[in-house]
């Protein structure tokens, strides 16, 4: 977490402001008396560069540099890492002048540039004043090279729009504050019947930025919506492959790929049940071990690619003393995109039908919804045949949390787990109304408030 990231206010203010509520935080950063350069993390396409020149609108000027368009500004960096001499240089290129104390700076693409990147290191430094922020793809990968200013940055990692960005963008601003107002008593009926049917187009469309905006430009007319849809979402895909191919070289994409395509397709065998662990056998050939995986496992989840869940075997704090390093689960980081590698139709999604549906959207859903509220890292709990999909630690208790995908209401592993482990209450995120047993031991949350509901269970 950022220096700069109020301790116990962030989770509630990121519910209520601007149609990208990584907004709050940016603004936080920028109020902030002793901020440092900012690196905005995530994958591309996502909104980093949009949001950040956002912000550039509350300063008094937005001075805006791509390192991956314009390669001339890498020789600006290839002399020496002395911030007064490269801000004098910009301003040449630019023929703009910089005022410290008013401007914001914007390295847009910066993983192009290593020395832009270095740099940030001295400007915190030496140059205090000047708010400078910089947004790039694939950050992660190269947070273990030399290049990297340790502790010299503020890092944001961004996320696809949860759903709740998802329902702002397409104009349903009431259904929004009712869902924020909702506290143990079922929405009204309409409504919930709507916001089913808003949740299944998410799942087809997913919170990338660009995907979204097709989808509420054609709203009118589904087909060519869900259609434009899914030929953004390919492209997206194609695009996520050569990246790998430009930053892991040939062999090691071939691996990568294979890896990302796994995901969807293990989580795609499980009919309205838990995610099982990612099994390594069949998907690089001839290759079974998790050693021989790890490097491209690791790989995807520092580009943001892919989510890792580890498994805890007992259900004790701190959880990852009872994980194996072979053992968890792999998530997409979109849900659309998810649909759209697995080869799923968007009707298909539409058809949703409880009890045979496959219910790894669910589960997947409920990850990103999680993720994107900063609840991380995640853990999932197994002991023999029980398992639970996600454990949440709440003032040093343990919270566990079963996903269904429908309106199933039985949760056999949430009993085993309770009567072993004791939890204050347990919660079930079904396709059922907001309830709660009489005693409040057990909460029920429908998938749609799963955002709404879990950060502040």
């Amino acid at each position: 977490m950022c220096d700069f990231l109020l301790p116990t206010s962030v989770q509630a203010a990121r519910v209520r402001y601007m149609k990208r509520l990584i907004m709050t935080q940016l603004q936080q950063w920028k109020n902030f008396k002793n901020r440092k350069p900012l690196v905005l993390d995530g994958v591309r396409q996502v909104g980093k560069t949009y949001s950040l020149q956002e912000l550039g609108k509350d300063f008094n000027n937005c001075h805006y540099f791509n390192l991956e368009k314009d390669i001339n500004l890498h020789k600006i960096f290839s002399q020496d890492l002395d911030p007064t001499r490269i801000i004098a240089d910009l301003e040449l290129v630019s023929n703009r002048s910089i005022d410290r104390k008013k401007d914001l700076l914007i390295f847009d693409e910066i993983q192009e540039c290593p020395k832009a990147l270095t740099s940030l290191k001295y400007f915190n430094e030496e140059m205090t004043d000047l708010a400078i922020c910089s947004a790039g793809s694939l950050l992660g990968v190269h947070l273990n090279q030399g290049s990297f200013p340790v502790g010299k940055v503020d890092i944001l990692r961004m996320h696809p729009l949860n759903f709740k960005e998802f329902l702002i963008a397409c104009n349903e601003e009431k259904v929004v504050q009712a869902m924020d107002q909702a506290q143990d008593k079922p929405l009204p009926v309409a409504l919930h019947d709507k916001l089913w049917n808003l949740l299944k187009h998410y799942f087809v469309v997913g919170g990338m930025p660009e995907v979204v905006k097709a989808y509420i430009g054609r709203t009118g007319d589904l087909l060519a919506a869900f259609t434009r849809v899914r030929s953004l979402q390919e492209g997206l895909y194609k695009g996520y492959l050569a990246d790998m191919a430009k930053h892991s070289g040939k062999v090691n994409a071939m691996h990568l790929e294979r890896v990302f395509k796994a995901v969807p397709e293990q989580l795609s065998k499980e009919q309205d049940s838990s995610a099982k662990r990612f099994q390594f056998k069949n998907v690089v050939p001839n290759v079974k071990e998790y050693r021989r995986l790890a490097s491209s496992i690791d790989w995807l989840e520092k580009a943001g690619m892919i989510v890792k869940v580890s498994i805890a075997n007992q259900a004790l704090l701190p959880f990852s003393a009872y994980c194996k390093e072979s053992m968890f689960k792999l998530f997409a980081f979109d849900v659309g995109m998810l649909g759209a590698i697995s080869n799923l139709s968007p009707q298909t999604i539409l058809n949703y039908e409880y009890g045979s549906y496959k219910g790894y959207f669910a589960e997947n859903f409920v990850l990103q919804e999680l993720f994107a509220s900063g609840l991380g890292p995640l853990y999932s709990w197994q002991e023999s045949k029980a398992q639970v999909e996600f454990l949440l630690e709440k003032d040093d208790q343990i919270i566990p949390i079963e996903v269904k995908a429908g309106n199933s209401t039985k949760a056999q592993s949430l009993g085993v787990f309770a009567k072993k482990y004791s939890p204050p209450y347990r919660v079930k995120v079904t396709g059922k109304p907001q309830s709660e047993s009489n005693d409040g031991s057990l909460k029920n949350c429908p998938l749609y408030l799963a955002g709404f509901y879990l950060p502040r269970c």
